[in-house]
């Protein structure tokens, strides 16, 4: 096998479904070179930042742009590194990286069909977990227009012939209508570096 030199890079996206993403990197049936997979965080902590932030993004009245959910770095890597354990370089890698920026991560290493791009993916959560989840819920019926807004009463999402307009609903009395399992977003950085 002939070794390739090419110079390392990193490209840092915003993803905006990170459950699907978590699973694109990381499932054996969708990726053909798969070397190995590690994280910080069991994957239902992935479906509960989703979640969160897509909450959060509804909930600010966001007219236009997606709602970021986590943030992915690709990583590439000098072939040379294929010569080492693919679980050891990866979790010493990803471990690192979760301890040095204090965030939860899971990452996965592959080849490109080619074989010729040696790299990691890790997608990292900008947000800390809360010590205990805070739950609330509605102490009476609330009404929302089209555009997620808050409104004081039923009759301001109703069309002409009382029905409840598309776009608008109704969160029952006694029904949750904010959860949080995380912190607000953090500034990713230490010492001043920033990982992109």
């Amino acid at each position: 096998m002939t070794l390739i030199t090419r110079h390392s890079f990193i490209r840092m996206t915003k993803l905006t479904d990170v459950r699907g993403r978590v699973d694109y990197i990381s499932n054996p049936k969708r990726q053909e070179h798969l070397y190995a997979v590690w994280g910080t965080a069991k994957p239902e902590y992935w479906e509960y930042l989703s979640r969160q932030a897509q909450f959060e993004f509804w909930r600010s009245n966001q007219k236009t742009g997606k709602c970021i959910e986590a943030r992915e770095l690709i990583i590439a890597l000098p072939e040379s590194l294929q010569s080492k354990d693919p679980e050891k370089l990866l979790q010493l890698f990803a471990a690192t990286f979760s301890m040095e920026y204090g965030v939860d991560c899971v990452a996965a290493l592959h080849h490109n069909k080619a074989m010729t791009n040696y790299h990691i993916h890790l997608i990292f959560a900008d947000r800390e977990p809360l010590e205990k989840t805070e739950v609330r819920y509605a102490s009476r019926n609330m009404f929302y227009d089209e555009n997620g807004r808050h409104v004081r009463t039923k009759k301001e999402i109703l069309d002409e012939d009382g029905q409840v307009r598309p776009g608008c609903r109704i969160l029952a009395k006694g029904e949750i209508y904010d959860v949080k399992w995380f912190s607000g977003r953090k500034e990713i950085s230490a010492g001043g570096r920033d990982p992109a």
